[in-house]
């Protein structure tokens, strides 16, 4: 036991508990929480190491069994074990349990020919043997195969002269059909396993966290890549994060569920085209106290599960995935798929992950509720210009159906969804507003520097004039002096 003295391991050490190093020892490194390397980045000179995953993205779970001394326990459901072994290990099996039941009763069928003598009188006419034909083990063995499959080639048969010999078939008989019911059913069971039908069951890389009918939600999306539906789908989401009660109690991996729909019956879902999976923050949420800084250093996991039942075949599914706190993206909000074509709607899986920013306040859902109450104005960071135009552009783009009855429909989707943030507006009409008075002063320029440049050709023209006027009044004084001249001389 750590002779730690740390805070956990004191109260742990009064109480008489043994627990781990890892664990009762605050310097070693917690599995669950992330582990601070100094000396590289960050404000404080360090970086932390991705946390460990309880559930990966494909459902599978990070959790092993260690000293298992009772595996007695393993046997007593004999049929859920082989189920669950590997592929190879359950054909192994298979054959290995049909080998020995052909390899058992053909020593028996060989014994009983033994026994009577058979095999000492297998020329003669005379004698009638057990079972005819059998004149060692290879054939006391192909004879079992025979009889247990049900084959009955004709060679080697029975006769009525052996009671044993009817007594081993009888039994044989009964056996080998409850063999093959435990093996084919469990073959069959292991062949029909729902696991599969979720591999096509999808959930986004990532989950947001954005406003929603004024409300701060987490959100992430899940949708079915198959024609044949997921009947009484149903949605749950837990929080799995390391806590420390009042007393002192370390709990690692404490599992708190997230309403995601439970009192409204949202969890039930028609999952007939991808679905976004709202979590309201209130005070009952994990992530009340949660603001956008925080987020940054918090850990915990989100992990998600959806069950419902496979209409092919009506065996219940369940998917599941996980989210840890750097996969929880602030300020995002997912890209529309849906597109209206004629006659049906279109989902876009390409677009399935993808995400653009939105207008949200950085603080917390409590600090945002507060603030509210008080009637004071809700502190909303403004965008970038390269996010701003992302987010004008990207959800358009997702739902232009190059119809103009279609964009009309798509405009009222993407209303209904809340795609354009009430801030964002805004902040677009001042910046169209910006760039509409100085369109109108470029045109006011315009107009003056065309007014300055009309009045100099005005002016110009007026020169003209004059000059042309000079000049008919000196051609008029020339022809007078001519004149006065020719009347001199005359």
């Amino acid at each position: 036991m750590s002779t730690s003295k740390g805070h956990l391991g004191q109260d742990v050490e009064k109480q008489g508990i043994k627990l781990p190093k890892k664990w009762s020892d605050p310097k070693d490194k917690v599995p669950t929480g992330r582990t601070m390397v100094p000396g590289r980045g960050g404000k404080s000179g360090a970086v932390r190491k991705p946390r460990q995953r309880y559930v990966e993205k494909d459902g599978k779970c990070n959790v092993h069994h260690g000293n298992v001394r009772e595996t007695y326990r393993y046997l007593t459901d004999i049929f859920t074990t082989l189920v669950d072994l590997r592929w190879r290990l359950n054909l192994l099996v298979f054959t290995m349990v049909y080998t020995t039941t052909w390899v058992f009763f053909g020593l028996i069928w060989w014994l009983i020919a033994y026994i009577r003598g058979d095999l000492d009188h297998t020329d003669d006419n005379d004698w009638t043997p057990c079972v005819n034909n059998l004149n060692g083990f290879v054939s006391a063995f192909l004879f079992s195969i025979e009889t247990e499959t049900t084959i009955g080639y004709g060679y080697r048969f029975i006769t009525d002269k052996c009671p044993e010999g009817i007594l081993l078939l009888l039994v044989q008989a009964i056996l080998g059909s409850i063999v093959n019911a435990f093996m084919v059913g469990c073959m069959f069971v292991k062949i029909s396993q729902p696991n599969r039908r979720a591999e096509t069951l999808m959930f986004s890389h990532t989950a947001v966290i954005s406003v929603r009918d004024g409300k701060l939600c987490v959100m992430f999306r899940v949708g079915d890549l198959r024609s044949s539906h997921i009947v009484e789908a149903s949605i749950r989401a837990k929080v799995i994060r390391s806590k420390q009660t009042k007393e002192g109690e370390f709990i690692p991996l404490n599992q708190t569920d997230i309403n995601v729909g439970f009192d409204t019956g949202d969890d039930r879902l028609f999952l007939v085209s991808p679905l976004i999976i709202c979590h309201e923050i209130n005070a009952t949420s994990p992530f009340w106290e949660i603001s956008q800084e925080q987020l940054a250093r918090e850990e915990f996991e989100i992990v998600v599960i959806l069950e419902g039942m496979v209409e092919a075949t009506g065996m219940t599914c369940q998917a599941r995935s996980s989210y840890l706190d750097s996969e929880v993206l602030w300020g995002e909000r997912f890209t529309p798929v849906l597109s209206l074509e004629e006659g049906f709607y279109e989902v876009d899986y390409d677009t399935f992950h993808n995400t653009y920013p939105t207008p949200t306040p950085a603080c917390s859902a409590r600090d945002l509720a507060e603030l509210a109450k008080k009637g004071e104005s809700i502190p909303i960071p403004p965008l970038s210009p390269h996010d701003t135009m992302e987010e004008m552009s990207g959800p358009e783009d997702a739902l232009d159906t190059g119809e103009d009855g279609e964009g009309q429909e798509v405009q009222e989707t993407q209303e209904a969804q809340g795609v354009q943030g009430t801030q964002g507006a805004q902040e677009v009409q001042e910046a169209q507003g910006a760039q509409g008075a100085q369109e109108v002063q470029g045109v006011q320029g315009a107009q003056e520097v065309q007014g300055v440049q009309g009045a100099q050709e005005v002016q110009g023209v007026h020169e003209a004039q004059e000059a042309q006027e000079d000049e008919l009044d000196g051609e008029t004084v020339s022809n007078g002096d001519v004149n006065k001249m020719d009347s001199g001389l005359e």
